[in-house]
């Protein structure tokens, strides 16, 4: 029997690979740009602000803020079918960006709420941050 395809793991190529090498590391990346000095999320080869292409990789601090969510009970994709159900988001990381991920350690997912980025499999998601302290 085959394994089947799943659908949650990235696919680097030569840009993306700095991305996804440093998310297997534990690390969060951004680009900066050089010109607007604004960071942006997903990693592109421009600034999408003002066009430059003078755009540097920095590490994020892994705080973030939620800003949606959905709660999904229903996925057919492998593996996703096992993990519902499941909170898909969208964060505000601190530097700016907002960013689409996965809300997991089971808190009520609360709008504002303060998270810290965690990794599974090499993918960046985010959890909340449960002893009152800012997110690291």
């Amino acid at each position: 029997m085959s394994t089947p395809v799943r659908f949650d793991l990235p696919e680097a190529d030569a840009f993306t690979r700095t991305y996804w090498d440093a998310a297997a590391g534990g690390r969060l990346l951004i680009r900066r740009c050089g010109a607007c000095a604004r960071a942006h999320h997903y990693p592109r080869e421009f600034c999408p602000h003002c066009w430059s292409e003078d755009v540097t990789w920095e590490d994020a601090s892994g705080r973030a803020t939620l800003y949606t969510w959905s709660v999904v009970h229903r996925n057919d994709l492998p593996p996703f079918g096992e993990r519902t159900p499941y909170v898909a988001a969208m964060v505000d990381l601190a530097e700016g960006p907002r960013m689409s991920t996965e809300l997991v350690g089971g808190a009520e997912p609360r709008a504002g709420m303060a998270l810290t980025v965690a990794f599974r499999d090499g993918a960046p998601v985010f959890r909340a941050v449960t002893d009152g302290s800012p997110a690291r």
